[in-house]
């Protein structure tokens, strides 16, 4: 029997979210305030007996003069993708209803992990010069589900994103993340994971006289200032300041430790700063800047080391570093990220990527149209 869907409140949707180990920063309530340009919805699937069963935060994007709106559910939405039932009973409902609130594309990013690298057998790809990207080199686990839920989806239909440009980053959410578990280890477990170069830098920022301390709402802007000087130095479009000020007022009004700030100090100088988000026993770095000053003294390494450190205080089951490139080409000037990150101990992980369903196939693909050329 399919599952029954309708809006729910933002206390449901919470609690919902709250029963659960993890959820994605991108599928609370909250996130729907950091997104001016997107109307947002909480859904629910509800069963036979009334008992709510999963949760989705729908974002809707109009289209400029027509009452049509693409509808996006990043890393969501939270409901049972492993159902052999999933398109019938989940997916065929949303389809539905969105369709009767004017959606001509639906785009959903299933939080589903495919396969994983471990710190070293990144470490082998980027040394092996046949490898042109993590693909290729062989993981160290598959998730033998996730393949049976990509068939299924293909065939109620849905499309997959293929990602976009050459550094394996899709349009929307990153397809490959570097994580670090912390799942039945102690602090002293997850520092021994680090490779030497990480404990040699954290050592010498230590000596260095490096600070990492908590900020506020009043220390965005610098924050900010650094960011900028890293969209530069790394060839992306730097978000504007008020976005992460709402962010900060949306989420953190919603928890108070749904996001912190970290500066890095050191004679008076900031060097670096980051956001760090929380939902559940999920931890995520989100955005990192640093200047290109006094770089001698480390100072990403060892607010990066704080950072986990009180993630694993806050009872973290995963230190989550956000997107990684694909690209092992050492022309890529991403793969110093990657190195950095699986210096950090842990695994490359690969999830089921975002999927398409086009409700109108004229409007969706004049929107892909319109995608590719910006």
């Amino acid at each position: 029997m399919p599952l029954r869907i309708k809006p729910v409140s933002r206390d449901e949707h919470l609690a919902f979210v709250a029963a659960r180990p993890s959820a994605s920063h991108m599928q609370v309530p909250s996130w729907g305030e950091v997104k001016p340009d997107w109307r947002a919805e909480s859904l629910g699937w509800f069963a036979e007996d009334g008992g709510l069963v999963g949760v989705g935060l729908v974002l809707y994007r109009p289209l400029p003069k027509l009452r049509k709106y693409l509808a996006y559910l990043p890393e969501g939405p939270l409901i049972d993708w492993a159902d052999p039932e999933l398109g019938e009973r989940w997916l065929t409902p949303m389809l539905e209803y969105l369709r009767g609130q004017g959606v001509f594309s639906v785009k959903m990013g299933p939080p589903v992990v495919v396969r994983r690298w471990s710190a070293e057998a990144v470490k082998a790809a980027i040394a092996d010069p046949t490898a042109r990207r993590l693909s290729d080199a062989e993981a160290t686990s598959y998730e033998p589900r996730a393949f049976g839920i990509a068939d299924r989806l293909r065939r109620a239909g849905w499309q997959q994103t293929e990602p976009g440009g050459d550094d394996g980053f899709a349009a929307g959410q990153p397809r490959y993340v570097f994580q670090v578990p912390f799942s039945g280890k102690t602090l002293e477990d997850v520092h021994r994971s680090l490779n030497q170069q990480w404990r040699r830098n954290i050592k010498k920022a230590d000596k260095a006289g490096v600070q990492v301390v908590r900020g506020g709402y009043d220390d965005l802007p610098a924050f900010h200032a650094l960011y900028t000087q890293t969209a530069e130095r790394d060839r992306f479009l730097p978000r504007p300041l008020s976005y992460f000020q709402r962010m900060w007022t949306a989420l953190t009004a919603e928890h108070p430790d749904r996001m912190r700030l970290y500066l890095t100090h050191h004679e008076g100088d900031v060097l670096a700063a980051a956001t760090m988000l929380t939902v559940g026993d999920h931890v995520w770095y989100s955005y990192g800047a640093s200047t290109g000053r006094k770089r001698e003294v480390q100072p990403n390494n060892a607010m990066q080391w704080r950072m986990m450190t009180d993630a694993h205080q806050l009872g973290a089951t995963v230190y989550d570093f956000r997107g990684i490139t694909d690209t092992l080409e050492e022309s890529n000037h991403l793969l110093g990220l990657l190195r950095f990150k699986a210096g950090a101990g842990g695994e490359a992980v690969e999830y089921l990527g975002e999927w398409d369903f086009p409700l109108n196939r004229l409007l969706h693909k004049a929107l892909d149209l319109y995608m590719s050329r910006r």
